[in-house]
């Protein structure tokens, strides 16, 4: 009786399942936990949030310091600058469609993130993030100054 009612192929050879696989618990294929930690907001929802007053200056710097932030570059290294401006400003985006929305398709871009915005940034110049979006942001040189020492107190204490 082995064997018996299961399923025969052309040449008339029985054909055998295996076996079902059994999942391990806390193994591969395990289930999400019920109630999964939240995931940081993303930086174009901090910028949402800081401009209409929902996020506090210090909650907004540990966001930006941990995302990804797209930047236009030249053909020579390092961020493009727009002087036009009362204080020298460099233009970046929270993500790649806000960088296409003012700079097109084709231009060329790095991404860093926020943390290495304030360590790169050269002395004397602001950012500005999403420049052509709904909530930009304007960050002078003196914002950027306090943002470096928002970093190094909480680095060093």
């Amino acid at each position: 009786m082995y064997g018996y009612g299961q399923p025969m192929d052309g040449a008339g050879q029985q054909q055998y399942a295996p076996p079902p696989q059994q999942q391990m618990p806390g193994g591969y294929g395990q289930q999400p936990p019920l109630y999964p930690e939240p995931s940081p907001p993303s930086l174009a929802d901090a910028v949402r949030a800081f401009t209409t007053g929902q996020l506090a200056a210090e909650d907004f710097q540990q966001v930006f310091a941990t995302s990804k932030v797209y930047c236009p570059r030249g053909d020579n290294p390092g961020f493009l600058a727009l002087h036009n401006t009362q204080q020298p400003v460099i233009p970046m985006f929270t993500s790649l469609k806000e960088l296409r929305r003012y700079a097109g398709k084709e231009s060329k871009y790095f991404v860093i993130t926020g943390s290495e915005v304030i360590d790169l940034l050269p002395t004397g110049y602001g950012f500005v993030l999403d420049m052509e979006g709904e909530h930009r942001m304007v960050f002078d040189a003196k914002a950027v100054e306090q943002m470096v020492e928002f970093a190094m107190r909480r680095m060093y204490g």
